[in-house]
C-alpha cells in the first residue's frame, strides 16, 4: 500500500471547498445558527447581568459558552454532513476505487470541517464585539486549547456518526443532529459540572467538553490558565479520536466487503 499522499488529500479537500464556494446558501447556513444563538443568548446575558450576581462579574460567561459550544457542534456536523453528501451523490464507491486511501478521506473530511467551523463561528465571534462589546479572544492563550479540544471531540463524534450511517443506511442520518445535543446537558456549557447529580458528574468528567467549559469558567471567573483541564481534555480526545477513526475504518472495510457502497445513497 502506498503511503499517505498530501496531494490526494489536498485534491479531495479542494473539491469540498469548490462545492462550498459554489453555493452561497451553504455559506449563509454555516453562519446563520451561530449568529442567531449569539444574538439570542447575548440579550439574555445582558438582562441577567443587569440583575447582578456572577454574570455581573463575568458578562461573557454565557456568550463564551454559546460560541465555544458551536465549535463542537460545527466541527462534528462539518465532517458528517460532507460525508453524507458523498453518500447522497453515490460518489463514495467512485472515490474508493481511486488511489485514495480511507485515512486520506478522513483527513480531507477533517480539513473541510475545520474550514466550515472557522467560517461559521468566526462571523458570530466578530458580531459579538459590536453587539455586546464582548471579544472571545479575551480568553487569551487558553482559547486555542479550548478550540483544539472541541474540534477533536467533534471529529471523533462525527466519525462515529458517519460509521453508523454507513452501516445502517441514511435512516440513521438524524443521529448527526441528535448526537451532540444528547451530550449537551453533561458538558456543563452554562453551569458547572458540580450542578449535576453525583452519578452524572462521573459520566460528565469522561467528556473532553466538560473539561473545556470548566476551564472556560476558570479563565473568566478565577483568571487562571486551566492547564489541568486542557491536558485532561486532550488525553480523552486522543482516546475518543482513535476509537472514532478505528470504528470508521472498520465499518468502511466491512461495507466494501459486503459490496454495499454502491447502495450507500439509499
Amino acid at each position: 500500500m502506498n503511503g499517505i499522499s498530501l496531494y490526494r488529500i489536498g485534491a479531495l479537500a479542494l473539491r469540498y471547498l469548490y462545492l462550498l464556494r459554489s453555493s452561497w446558501i451553504r455559506i449563509v447556513e454555516l453562519a446563520y445558527w451561530p449568529t442567531v444563538q449569539m444574538i439570542l443568548w447575548g440579550f439574555i446575558t445582558r438582562y441577567l447581568a443587569s440583575q447582578g450576581g456572577v454574570l455581573h462579574q463575568a458578562t461573557g460567561l454565557l456568550l463564551s459558552g454559546v460560541l465555544l459550544w458551536d465549535v463542537l457542534f460545527r466541527s462534528q456536523l462539518g465532517l458528517s454532513v460532507v460525508f453524507f453528501e458523498e453518500l447522497h451523490a453515490r460518489n463514495l464507491a467512485q472515490l474508493l476505487i481511486s488511489p485514495l486511501q480511507p485515512i486520506e478521506l478522513i483527513i480531507a473530511l477533517m480539513s473541510i470541517s475545520l474550514v466550515r467551523t472557522l467560517i461559521g463561528v468566526s462571523i458570530a465571534v466578530l458580531l459579538a464585539i459590536p453587539f455586546y462589546g464582548f471579544n472571545l479572544f479575551s480568553l487569551g492563550p487558553a482559547l486555542f486549547g479550548f478550540f483544539l479540544n472541541l474540534l477533536l471531540m467533534g471529529w471523533a463524534i462525527g466519525l462515529l456518526v458517519a460509521a453508523l450511517v454507513l452501516r445502517y443506511g441514511m435512516g440513521a442520518e438524524s443521529i448527526a443532529w441528535a448526537a451532540i445535543f444528547a451530550l449537551a446537558p453533561l458538558c456543563g456549557i452554562y453551569y458547572p459540572v458540580a450542578t449535576l447529580p453525583g452519578w452524572l458528574q462521573a459520566l460528565a468528567w469522561t467528556l473532553p467538553a466538560s473539561h473545556v467549559f470548566e476551564g472556560m469558567r476558570a479563565v473568566l471567573l478565577q483568571h487562571r490558565f486551566p492547564l489541568d483541564d486542557l491536558l485532561y481534555a486532550l488525553l480523552l480526545n486522543g482516546v475518543y479520536l482513535s476509537v472514532g477513526i478505528g470504528v470508521f475504518l472498520r465499518t468502511l472495510h466491512q461495507a466494501r466487503q459486503r459490496g454495499s457502497l454502491l447502495q450507500s445513497g439509499e
